[in-house]
């Protein structure tokens, strides 16, 4: 698969990416969404308490059938794994930066999965190359928490929470024919149980994939919207 971002690029989106997730709440709060343009010429098209879309103004979408994935880069919150592990004191409890590693590779592989099912059940082909008709889906998931990591350890430990963690999800929209970006979206979410449940591997897994799942079928739906076609979700 060709390689749309080199990794300086990347790191500096990552960078990008949690400063616009501090930012924009304050930045935006009394703005008139037509006042709003970016530095690339997209327009603020909507906001709410947790999400924001910009679009390029003219961009259609009809003619796209076909997306690219390119590998979700993945953020913790600042400062989560020195925090969590001040509030453990079994050091064999404590997340190490292999596990933090893990968990970013297991998110950003878990996003593909995800995406690439939801979108396919919507009737979008996911290919490998870009070209005519191609989106490119540039993604990034940051300000992740994780209430309560799977460790392990050799002890006898149960974490009972009413939210697994939360995340700021990044996306950016790409042309790749053009190599023109032609929309921006961020969505900020948490797991939420009514009730609270041991944390695990296996449910921090589900309460993921619910998460992605849910941002993913949004994809879909906008997707279908701006292509005039019947929702496939």
């Amino acid at each position: 698969m060709k390689t749309l971002k080199p990794p300086m690029q990347r790191n500096l989106l990552i960078s990008l990416c949690v400063g616009l997730a501090l930012a924009c709440p304050m930045q935006l709060a009394g703005a008139d969404a037509s006042d709003q343009a970016d530095k690339d010429g997209l327009v603020l098209k909507s906001r709410t308490k947790q999400r924001v879309v910009w679009v390029r103004p003219g961009a259609t979408f009809g003619q796209y059938d076909k997306v690219v994935i390119v590998d979700c880069m993945v953020a913790f919150q600042k400062d989560w794994q020195r925090n969590y592990n001040n509030s453990v004191d079994d050091p064999s409890r404590m997340v190490t930066d292999e596990k933090v590693k893990e968990m970013k590779t297991w998110l950003s592989q878990e996003f593909k999965r995800v995406f690439a099912k939801r979108l396919q059940k919507g009737g979008y082909q996911v290919v490998d190359a870009p070209g005519p008709g191609v989106l490119s889906l540039r993604p990034a998931i940051v300000e992740v928490q994780v209430t309560a990591p799977d460790i392990m350890s050799a002890g006898m430990n149960m974490n009972v929470v009413t939210s697994a963690g939360s995340g700021v999800f990044y996306l950016e929209v790409w042309d790749t024919a053009t190599n023109t970006i032609l929309a921006r979206a961020m969505d900020a979410e948490a797991d939420r149980q009514p009730f609270a449940r041991q944390a695990n591997s296996v449910t921090n897994a589900q309460a993921a994939d619910v998460i992605l799942e849910g941002w993913a079928d949004d994809l879909v739906r906008h997707l279908d919207a701006v292509r005039a076609k019947p929702s496939s979700t």
